[in-house]
Protein backbone atom coordinates (compact mmCIF):
# COMPACT_ATOMS: atom_id res chain seq x y z
CA UNK A 1 0.00 0.00 0.00
CA UNK A 2 3.12 2.28 1.51
CA UNK A 3 4.44 1.67 -2.19
CA UNK A 4 1.21 2.27 -4.42
CA UNK A 5 0.68 5.60 -2.82
CA UNK A 6 4.47 6.96 -3.15
CA UNK A 7 4.09 5.76 -6.88
CA UNK A 8 0.52 7.93 -7.13
CA UNK A 9 2.80 11.00 -5.41
CA UNK A 10 5.54 10.91 -8.07
CA UNK A 11 3.01 10.88 -10.79
CA UNK A 12 0.83 13.72 -9.45
CA UNK A 13 4.36 15.92 -9.36
CA UNK A 14 5.19 14.93 -13.10
CA UNK A 15 1.86 16.17 -14.20
CA UNK A 16 2.40 19.15 -12.10
CA UNK A 17 5.52 20.12 -13.77
CA UNK A 18 4.33 18.95 -17.34
CA UNK A 19 0.87 21.58 -16.66
CA UNK A 20 3.36 24.12 -15.30
CA UNK A 21 5.66 24.03 -18.55
CA UNK A 22 2.93 24.10 -20.77
CA UNK A 23 1.31 26.87 -19.51
CA UNK A 24 4.52 28.75 -19.45
CA UNK A 25 4.55 28.22 -23.36
CA UNK A 26 1.05 29.75 -23.72
CA UNK A 27 1.78 32.25 -21.66
CA UNK A 28 4.86 33.74 -23.58
CA UNK A 29 3.15 32.68 -27.37
CA UNK A 30 -0.24 35.32 -25.98
CA UNK A 31 2.43 37.53 -24.92
CA UNK A 32 4.23 37.92 -27.83
CA UNK A 33 1.14 38.16 -30.27
CA UNK A 34 -1.09 41.48 -30.23
CA UNK A 35 -4.63 40.41 -30.40
CA UNK A 36 -6.74 42.19 -33.31
CA UNK A 37 -8.21 45.70 -32.76
CA UNK A 38 -6.59 46.45 -29.44
CA UNK A 39 -5.38 49.50 -28.30
CA UNK A 40 -2.88 51.34 -25.95
CA UNK A 41 -4.91 52.87 -23.28
CA UNK A 42 -5.35 56.98 -23.68
CA UNK A 43 -2.93 58.98 -21.40
CA UNK A 44 -5.88 60.93 -18.90
CA UNK A 45 -5.21 63.79 -16.43
CA UNK A 46 -5.98 61.19 -13.67
CA UNK A 47 -2.41 59.05 -14.83
CA UNK A 48 -0.74 62.49 -14.11
CA UNK A 49 -2.70 64.96 -11.87
CA UNK A 50 0.17 67.50 -10.54
CA UNK A 51 0.90 68.15 -14.05
CA UNK A 52 4.42 68.95 -15.11
CA UNK A 53 7.85 70.67 -12.81
CA UNK A 54 9.04 73.04 -14.90
CA UNK A 55 8.02 74.90 -18.80
CA UNK A 56 9.76 73.28 -21.85
CA UNK A 57 10.14 74.80 -25.11
CA UNK A 58 11.13 73.92 -28.60
CA UNK A 59 11.39 76.48 -31.65
CA UNK A 60 11.88 76.28 -35.98
CA UNK A 61 12.55 78.67 -38.70
CA UNK A 62 10.14 78.18 -41.93
CA UNK A 63 10.68 79.41 -45.01
CA UNK A 64 9.56 82.13 -46.90
CA UNK A 65 7.09 81.01 -49.09
CA UNK A 66 5.39 79.10 -45.95
CA UNK A 67 4.60 82.59 -44.34
CA UNK A 68 1.11 83.12 -46.17
CA UNK A 69 -0.06 79.38 -45.63
CA UNK A 70 0.73 79.61 -41.56
CA UNK A 71 -0.66 82.41 -41.15
CA UNK A 72 -4.25 80.96 -42.56
CA UNK A 73 -3.91 77.89 -40.42
CA UNK A 74 -2.61 79.22 -37.35
CA UNK A 75 -6.08 79.55 -35.46
CA UNK A 76 -6.27 75.63 -36.18
CA UNK A 77 -3.06 75.00 -34.75
CA UNK A 78 -3.93 76.96 -31.27
CA UNK A 79 -7.14 74.99 -31.39
CA UNK A 80 -5.80 71.89 -31.74
CA UNK A 81 -2.48 72.50 -29.41
CA UNK A 82 -4.79 74.44 -26.83
CA UNK A 83 -7.20 70.38 -26.21
CA UNK A 84 -3.51 69.32 -25.11
CA UNK A 85 -2.62 72.70 -22.87
CA UNK A 86 0.32 73.56 -25.12
CA UNK A 87 0.70 76.99 -25.98
CA UNK A 88 2.36 77.99 -29.62
CA UNK A 89 3.30 81.30 -30.99
CA UNK A 90 4.31 82.38 -34.70
CA UNK A 91 6.55 85.28 -35.28
CA UNK A 92 6.39 86.52 -38.97
CA UNK A 93 9.52 89.13 -38.88
CA UNK A 94 12.32 86.19 -37.78
CA UNK A 95 9.96 83.09 -39.41
CA UNK A 96 10.15 81.21 -36.53
CA UNK A 97 7.81 78.99 -34.79
CA UNK A 98 7.73 77.90 -31.05
CA UNK A 99 5.50 75.66 -28.73
CA UNK A 100 6.00 75.47 -24.97
CA UNK A 101 4.30 73.85 -22.00
CA UNK A 102 2.00 75.78 -19.98
CA UNK A 103 0.57 74.78 -15.91
CA UNK A 104 -2.03 72.92 -17.44
CA UNK A 105 -0.37 70.76 -19.38
CA UNK A 106 -0.21 66.89 -18.02
CA UNK A 107 0.69 64.64 -20.71
CA UNK A 108 4.83 65.24 -20.73
CA UNK A 109 5.17 63.90 -24.53
CA UNK A 110 2.30 66.70 -25.70
CA UNK A 111 5.62 68.90 -26.21
CA UNK A 112 7.48 66.22 -28.19
CA UNK A 113 4.54 65.66 -30.32
CA UNK A 114 3.55 69.33 -31.10
CA UNK A 115 7.58 70.13 -31.88
CA UNK A 116 7.03 67.57 -34.66
CA UNK A 117 4.19 69.36 -36.01
CA UNK A 118 5.89 72.59 -36.40
CA UNK A 119 8.32 70.52 -38.40
CA UNK A 120 6.22 69.11 -39.84
CA UNK A 121 4.22 72.60 -41.45
CA UNK A 122 7.50 73.96 -41.69
CA UNK A 123 8.21 71.13 -44.35
CA UNK A 124 5.40 71.89 -46.77
CA UNK A 125 2.73 69.47 -45.47
CA UNK A 126 -0.33 70.48 -44.97
CA UNK A 127 -2.16 71.13 -41.40
CA UNK A 128 -4.90 68.59 -42.30
CA UNK A 129 -2.56 66.02 -42.17
CA UNK A 130 0.29 67.20 -39.96
CA UNK A 131 -2.48 67.15 -37.06
CA UNK A 132 -2.49 63.65 -37.03
CA UNK A 133 0.60 63.26 -35.20
CA UNK A 134 -1.20 64.46 -31.99
CA UNK A 135 -3.08 61.01 -32.15
CA UNK A 136 -1.14 58.42 -29.88
CA UNK A 137 0.07 55.46 -32.53
CA UNK A 138 1.01 58.04 -35.34
CA UNK A 139 4.55 58.97 -35.62
CA UNK A 140 6.47 61.11 -38.19
CA UNK A 141 9.80 60.86 -39.71
CA UNK A 142 12.26 63.29 -41.67
CA UNK A 143 14.34 61.85 -44.00
CA UNK A 144 17.21 64.02 -45.57
CA UNK A 145 18.26 63.13 -49.02
CA UNK A 146 20.20 66.06 -49.74
CA UNK A 147 24.13 64.82 -49.39
CA UNK A 148 22.79 60.99 -50.58
CA UNK A 149 24.22 62.02 -54.45
CA UNK A 150 26.99 63.72 -55.23
CA UNK A 151 25.71 65.26 -58.57
CA UNK A 152 22.48 67.74 -58.94
CA UNK A 153 21.20 65.95 -62.05
CA UNK A 154 21.26 62.38 -60.39
CA UNK A 155 19.49 63.44 -57.52
CA UNK A 156 17.16 65.37 -58.98
CA UNK A 157 16.56 62.15 -61.48
CA UNK A 158 16.01 59.99 -58.55
CA UNK A 159 13.96 62.52 -56.66
CA UNK A 160 11.57 62.10 -59.34
CA UNK A 161 11.60 58.38 -59.71
CA UNK A 162 10.72 58.04 -55.96
CA UNK A 163 7.72 60.01 -57.49
CA UNK A 164 6.36 58.49 -60.23
CA UNK A 165 4.68 59.19 -63.43
CA UNK A 166 1.98 61.89 -61.80
CA UNK A 167 2.52 60.92 -58.29
CA UNK A 168 1.62 57.49 -59.08
CA UNK A 169 4.63 55.54 -57.34
CA UNK A 170 4.50 58.04 -54.15
CA UNK A 171 0.80 57.34 -53.77
CA UNK A 172 1.11 52.98 -54.30
CA UNK A 173 3.65 53.17 -51.33
CA UNK A 174 1.03 56.05 -49.08
CA UNK A 175 -1.48 52.99 -49.80
CA UNK A 176 1.03 49.64 -49.05
CA UNK A 177 2.25 51.51 -45.61
CA UNK A 178 -0.80 53.60 -44.36
CA UNK A 179 1.54 56.88 -44.41
CA UNK A 180 1.35 60.54 -45.82
CA UNK A 181 4.58 61.04 -47.80
CA UNK A 182 5.68 64.57 -48.96
CA UNK A 183 8.97 64.91 -50.82
CA UNK A 184 9.99 68.34 -50.77
CA UNK A 185 13.53 69.93 -51.37
CA UNK A 186 16.13 67.72 -50.00
CA UNK A 187 14.41 66.14 -47.50
CA UNK A 188 11.12 63.88 -47.72
CA UNK A 189 8.28 63.60 -44.48
CA UNK A 190 6.58 60.79 -43.63
CA UNK A 191 3.73 60.57 -41.11
CA UNK A 192 1.75 57.30 -40.42
CA UNK A 193 2.11 54.51 -37.71
CA UNK A 194 5.37 52.80 -36.76
CA UNK A 195 5.54 49.59 -39.04
CA UNK A 196 4.99 51.75 -42.23
CA UNK A 197 7.77 54.77 -41.09
CA UNK A 198 10.08 51.90 -41.26
CA UNK A 199 9.25 50.44 -44.93
CA UNK A 200 8.62 54.48 -45.94
CA UNK A 201 12.84 54.68 -44.52
CA UNK A 202 13.97 51.64 -46.35
CA UNK A 203 12.17 52.57 -50.10
CA UNK A 204 13.07 56.19 -49.74
CA UNK A 205 17.27 55.45 -49.39
CA UNK A 206 16.94 52.71 -51.24
CA UNK A 207 15.81 54.70 -54.14
CA UNK A 208 18.60 57.27 -53.66
CA UNK A 209 21.27 54.52 -53.81
CA UNK A 210 19.82 53.73 -57.53
CA UNK A 211 17.89 50.69 -56.34
CA UNK A 212 14.39 51.63 -58.27
CA UNK A 213 11.00 51.83 -55.75
CA UNK A 214 9.15 49.39 -57.68
CA UNK A 215 11.12 46.24 -56.30
CA UNK A 216 10.49 47.54 -52.92
CA UNK A 217 6.89 48.22 -54.04
CA UNK A 218 6.26 44.63 -55.35
CA UNK A 219 7.59 43.26 -51.61
CA UNK A 220 5.16 45.35 -49.78
CA UNK A 221 2.46 44.03 -51.41
CA UNK A 222 3.56 40.42 -51.16
CA UNK A 223 3.93 40.94 -47.57
CA UNK A 224 0.43 42.41 -47.07
CA UNK A 225 -1.23 39.12 -49.23
CA UNK A 226 0.93 37.14 -46.85
CA UNK A 227 -0.44 39.07 -42.85
CA UNK A 228 -3.77 38.40 -44.27
CA UNK A 229 -3.40 34.24 -43.98
CA UNK A 230 -3.35 33.60 -39.85
CA UNK A 231 -1.64 30.43 -40.54
CA UNK A 232 1.51 32.35 -42.45
CA UNK A 233 1.71 35.23 -39.79
CA UNK A 234 4.12 32.56 -37.52
CA UNK A 235 6.24 31.46 -40.70
CA UNK A 236 9.51 32.95 -42.28
CA UNK A 237 8.56 34.65 -45.71
CA UNK A 238 11.65 34.60 -47.27
CA UNK A 239 10.55 31.74 -49.62
CA UNK A 240 7.93 34.28 -50.88
CA UNK A 241 9.25 36.90 -51.63
CA UNK A 242 11.09 37.77 -54.96
CA UNK A 243 14.67 37.73 -55.28
CA UNK A 244 16.14 40.88 -57.45
CA UNK A 245 19.63 40.15 -58.69
CA UNK A 246 21.65 42.89 -59.88
CA UNK A 247 22.93 43.34 -63.32
CA UNK A 248 26.59 43.42 -63.52
CA UNK A 249 27.53 47.04 -65.45
CA UNK A 250 30.20 47.16 -68.13
CA UNK A 251 33.51 46.53 -66.45
CA UNK A 252 36.39 49.74 -66.88
CA UNK A 253 38.60 49.22 -69.27
CA UNK A 254 42.32 48.71 -68.09
CA UNK A 255 44.92 50.36 -69.13
CA UNK A 256 47.57 48.27 -71.55
CA UNK A 257 50.48 49.67 -69.46
CA UNK A 258 50.16 49.98 -66.21
CA UNK A 259 52.18 52.78 -64.22
CA UNK A 260 53.53 51.21 -61.20
CA UNK A 261 54.31 53.41 -57.87
CA UNK A 262 57.62 53.26 -56.58
CA UNK A 263 58.08 53.06 -53.06
CA UNK A 264 57.90 56.56 -51.06
CA UNK A 265 61.28 57.42 -49.50
CA UNK A 266 62.03 60.81 -47.67
CA UNK A 267 65.43 60.80 -49.40
CA UNK A 268 66.22 62.52 -53.12
CA UNK A 269 67.57 60.28 -55.54
CA UNK A 270 71.25 60.15 -56.23
CA UNK A 271 72.79 62.73 -58.56
CA UNK A 272 73.61 60.97 -62.08
CA UNK A 273 77.49 60.44 -62.85
CA UNK A 274 78.83 63.34 -65.74
CA UNK A 275 81.14 62.29 -68.22
CA UNK A 276 84.53 63.12 -66.25
CA UNK A 277 83.38 60.86 -63.35
CA UNK A 278 82.45 58.10 -66.66
CA UNK A 279 85.67 58.60 -67.88
CA UNK A 280 87.60 58.68 -64.79
CA UNK A 281 85.76 55.28 -63.94
CA UNK A 282 87.03 53.46 -67.20
CA UNK A 283 90.88 55.42 -67.33
CA UNK A 284 89.85 57.41 -70.44
CA UNK A 285 90.16 60.22 -68.37
CA UNK A 286 94.25 59.73 -68.21
CA UNK A 287 94.34 58.83 -71.89
CA UNK A 288 96.23 61.57 -74.70
CA UNK A 289 93.51 63.67 -77.30
CA UNK A 290 95.11 61.59 -80.14
CA UNK A 291 94.52 57.99 -78.87
CA UNK A 292 90.87 59.53 -77.39
CA UNK A 293 90.36 60.90 -80.61
CA UNK A 294 91.83 56.96 -82.20
CA UNK A 295 89.26 55.09 -80.19
CA UNK A 296 86.19 57.51 -81.00
CA UNK A 297 87.00 56.66 -85.19
CA UNK A 298 87.18 52.95 -84.36
CA UNK A 299 83.73 53.12 -82.70
CA UNK A 300 82.12 54.91 -85.54
CA UNK A 301 83.72 52.49 -88.23
CA UNK A 302 82.32 49.85 -86.00
CA UNK A 303 79.12 51.30 -86.21
CA UNK A 304 79.44 51.88 -89.96
CA UNK A 305 80.09 48.27 -90.59
CA UNK A 306 76.80 47.09 -88.65
CA UNK A 307 74.98 49.56 -90.22
CA UNK A 308 76.10 48.17 -93.99
CA UNK A 309 75.66 44.65 -92.99
CA UNK A 310 72.08 45.20 -91.94
CA UNK A 311 71.29 47.08 -94.76
CA UNK A 312 73.18 44.37 -97.35
CA UNK A 313 70.90 41.71 -95.91
CA UNK A 314 67.69 43.62 -96.40
CA UNK A 315 68.61 44.34 -100.05
CA UNK A 316 69.33 40.59 -100.52
CA UNK A 317 66.14 39.53 -99.03
CA UNK A 318 64.45 40.70 -102.21
CA UNK A 319 66.69 38.83 -104.40
CA UNK A 320 65.83 35.33 -102.28
CA UNK A 321 63.08 33.05 -104.27
CA UNK A 322 60.35 31.98 -102.03
CA UNK A 323 59.57 28.72 -101.25
CA UNK A 324 57.59 26.46 -104.07
CA UNK A 325 54.87 24.60 -102.68
CA UNK A 326 54.43 20.94 -104.34
CA UNK A 327 51.90 20.31 -107.09
CA UNK A 328 51.56 16.81 -106.76
CA UNK A 329 50.08 15.10 -103.85
CA UNK A 330 51.77 13.10 -101.23
CA UNK A 331 50.55 9.52 -102.49
CA UNK A 332 49.20 7.68 -99.73
CA UNK A 333 51.66 5.36 -98.22
CA UNK A 334 52.09 1.36 -99.32
CA UNK A 335 51.15 -0.69 -96.84
CA UNK A 336 53.96 -2.17 -95.24
CA UNK A 337 52.71 -5.47 -94.47
CA UNK A 338 51.76 -8.12 -97.29
CA UNK A 339 53.42 -8.17 -100.85
CA UNK A 340 53.04 -5.80 -103.68
CA UNK A 341 50.00 -5.86 -106.25
CA UNK A 342 52.23 -6.35 -109.33
CA UNK A 343 48.99 -6.61 -111.61
CA UNK A 344 47.56 -3.75 -110.19
CA UNK A 345 50.71 -1.52 -111.35
CA UNK A 346 50.29 -2.52 -114.63
CA UNK A 347 47.22 -1.45 -115.01
CA UNK A 348 47.55 1.85 -113.34
CA UNK A 349 50.68 2.31 -115.92
CA UNK A 350 48.72 1.49 -118.77
CA UNK A 351 45.92 4.07 -117.86
CA UNK A 352 48.25 6.45 -117.46
CA UNK A 353 49.80 6.17 -121.01
CA UNK A 354 46.62 6.07 -122.74
CA UNK A 355 46.06 9.81 -121.07
CA UNK A 356 48.82 11.28 -122.20
CA UNK A 357 48.03 13.76 -125.31
CA UNK A 358 49.20 12.22 -128.68
CA UNK A 359 49.68 8.94 -127.34
CA UNK A 360 48.27 5.86 -129.39
CA UNK A 361 45.34 3.91 -128.50
CA UNK A 362 46.38 0.55 -127.65
CA UNK A 363 43.91 -1.46 -129.36
CA UNK A 364 43.31 0.38 -132.59
CA UNK A 365 39.53 0.54 -133.72
CA UNK A 366 38.98 -1.92 -137.13
CA UNK A 367 37.57 0.13 -140.18
CA UNK A 368 34.29 0.52 -140.75
CA UNK A 369 32.04 -1.38 -143.43
CA UNK A 370 31.45 2.13 -145.06
CA UNK A 371 34.61 3.52 -145.96
CA UNK A 372 35.82 -0.47 -147.37
CA UNK A 373 32.91 -0.47 -149.66
CA UNK A 374 33.77 3.09 -150.99
CA UNK A 375 37.61 1.91 -151.36
CA UNK A 376 35.61 -1.08 -153.99
CA UNK A 377 33.67 1.63 -155.86
CA UNK A 378 36.91 3.31 -156.90
CA UNK A 379 38.67 0.21 -157.86
CA UNK A 380 36.04 -0.88 -159.86
CA UNK A 381 35.61 2.17 -161.79
CA UNK A 382 39.22 2.83 -162.68
CA UNK A 383 39.22 -1.06 -164.23
CA UNK A 384 35.98 -0.37 -166.31
CA UNK A 385 37.93 3.24 -167.72
CA UNK A 386 41.33 1.26 -168.62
Amino acid sequence: MASSTASDGVSEEQTGKKSKKTKSQVDESELLTVPDGWKEPLFTKEDNPRGLLEESSFATLFPKYREAYLKECWPLVEKALGEVHIKPSLDLIEGSMTVCTTKKTFDPYAIVRARDLIKLLARSVPFEQAVRILQDDIACDIIKIGTMVRSRERFVKRRQRLIGPKGSTLKALELLTDCYVMVQGNTVSALGPYSGLKEVRKVVLDTMKNIHPIYNIKTLMIKRELSKDPELRMQNWERFLPKFRHKNLAKRKEPKKKSVKKEYTPFPPPQPESKVDQELATGEFFLRESVKKRKKMEEIKVKQATALTKKQEERNKAFIPPKEKPLMKKTAKAPTEGKLDIEAIKDKVKKAKTKKLGAPPLNPAPPTSSTTEKKKKKSNKAKSKG
